[in-house]
């Protein structure tokens, strides 16, 4: 069997035209065999895999594509990785999901995820943790770790995330591969089961940042069905990959390099502005002065987004249902025995901030500094192309290290926050590895809609470091 698997996305499209059967059995067979010790999966179907990779001469054909666990897929059952929604089989593919089969590709498998997508560790899953290839004893990240795992399993070539306070990019940087947030409205929302709604958005994980200009031309444009769906031209993305920076100008934010940031991601950023530097960008120190609130006011304004969005969850319509001898109690055993802890603590703080007596002191007051947040981000895009800074604070941590402690868990998507609360793109490419062997990744965030730009700057710090060809030992 040829190991096709190993093959970046572009690769791989060559490799379809010729052996597409082959090209397929070679992902398919790489997961089941590692999928036991990753657990990245929640389930595959190369069956109806097969049945989808008849199209020839498109972008994707034949070309295998995991999917979060909470982007609807028509005929498979979709979960969110919860228990109150065991059963549910979506009747529609979500807009993304349509973008990737008229292209060709096929999808042959869910990704396991934090349970709604609240976390940023992958444990929350009711189908158990998602482990991180480079050491089995430690977290993907989250809440996209199934895809980021996958991906860097070379279990995947690609797989689609979902990011809303920095679930692509976190465990895309925990993982050693690349992960975009698109801007807000840019990429369809339509089939994403939501979080926080003015947060979320589809994203793709890949192993180079020319895949994920690749799948940003299929995933990007209007969708009429998505309300928040820009109106614009989507513009080709693998186009815009240079390695010539000259002319950009570049700001590393002092407030991203703070105590408690790792002593080996702050030097392997920081080695990356040189590389830049040398690329003939000019690197500039700038201000972002209302980052230290980002994580209070995220977790103000999602988990009361997240607290209505799940007020759906009761037992009668989809999903779970647990026996009461009343309505009230269906309702109280369902959601009870359904939601595991991580939801149920995001739902009572967020009907706590949403609450009579509450609102104007905590949600209001959140949405007025998530303004603030927004209008320092515009400001430092007068004065600079892009902003660099770490993906995370820390490398991968381990295993349970801080499930008990919710806080030190939420700073985790310290840094990753702010773009959510701006609307703005985000990429994290990976940048190098602490102790030598767990992956760094720096993020690259740009103005709304000028993904290319970012791509651009991915694509030349990847060309420089080739890290991409770097891979986890698994057996």
């Amino acid at each position: 069997m040829s190991e096709y698997f190993s093959l970046t996305l572009k690769e791989a499209q060559k490799a379809a035209r010729e052996d597409s059967a082959g090209v397929l059995a070679s992902v398919r067979n790489r997961a089941a065999a590692l999928n036991p010790k990753i657990n990245a999966f929640v389930r595959f179907d190369a069956a109806k895999a097969v049945s989808q990779s008849g199209a020839q001469g498109l972008l994707l054909s034949g070309i295998p594509i995991a999917i979060k666990d909470n982007i609807c897929i028509d005929g498979w059952e979709t979960t969110c990785a919860s228990k109150i929604l065991k059963g549910h089989i979506p009747p529609y593919d979500a807009a993304a999901v349509e973008k990737i089969k008229q292209a060709g590709g096929v999808i042959f498998a869910q990704a396991n995820m934090d349970e709604f997508a609240f976390g940023s560790s992958s444990e929350t899953s009711a189908h158990g943790p998602v482990r991180n290839p480079w050491d089995l004893e430690r977290v993907p990240g989250g809440s996209s770790g199934g895809s980021a795992a996958a991906v860097a399993a070379d279990m995947a070539f690609a797989a689609l995330g979902s990011d809303t306070g920095g679930s692509i990019r976190q465990p895309a940087a925990f993982c050693g591969v690349v992960g975009l947030k698109p801007t807000y409205g840019l990429v369809s929302r339509y089939g994403l089961i939501a979080f926080g709604s003015s947060f979320d958005q589809i994203g793709p994980i890949t192993k180079t940042v020319e895949d994920t200009a690749l799948m940003m031309n299929i995933l990007a444009g209007h969708d009429a069905r998505d309300s928040t769906s820009a109106k614009m031209t989507v513009p080709d993305y693998t186009g815009a990959l240079q390695k010539d920076m000259r002319g950009l100008k570049i700001g590393l934010p002092k407030e991203f390099f703070i105590e408690g940031l790792d002593p080996e991601i702050e030097k392997s950023v920081r080695d990356a502005a040189e590389i830049y530097r040398k690329l003939g960008a000019e690197i500039r120190t700038v201000s972002l002065p209302h980052t230290p609130h980002s994580v209070a006011v995220y977790y103000i304004v999602a988990v009361a987004e997240a607290s209505s969005n799940l007020g759906r969850y009761d037992g009668v319509r989809y999903g779970a249902r647990m026996p009461g001898k009343d309505l009230k109690e269906l309702y109280f055993n369902t959601r009870s025995e359904g939601f595991g802890a991580e939801a149920k603590r995001r739902i009572l703080l967020g009907t706590f901030v949403l609450s009579a007596g509450y609102y104007d002191a905590y949600y209001r007051q959140g949405q007025k500094v998530r303004t603030l947040i927004r209008d320092d981000f515009q400001k430092a895009f007068k004065e600079v192309d892009l902003i660099l800074g770490p993906t995370t604070p820390t490398p991968a941590f381990k295993i349970g290290e801080k499930t008990a402690d919710p806080i030190a868990m939420y700073l985790s998507d310290i840094f990753t926050i702010p773009a959510n609360l701006a609307g703005v793109p985000a990429l994290s490419v990976p940048c190098g590895f602490a102790g030598g062997k767990l992956p760094i990744g720096l993020q690259l965030m740009g103005r709304p809609f000028e993904e290319t730009t970012l791509l651009r700057a991915g694509y030349a710090l990847e060309q420089e470091l080739q890290l991409f060809k770097q891979k986890p030992i698994l057996s």
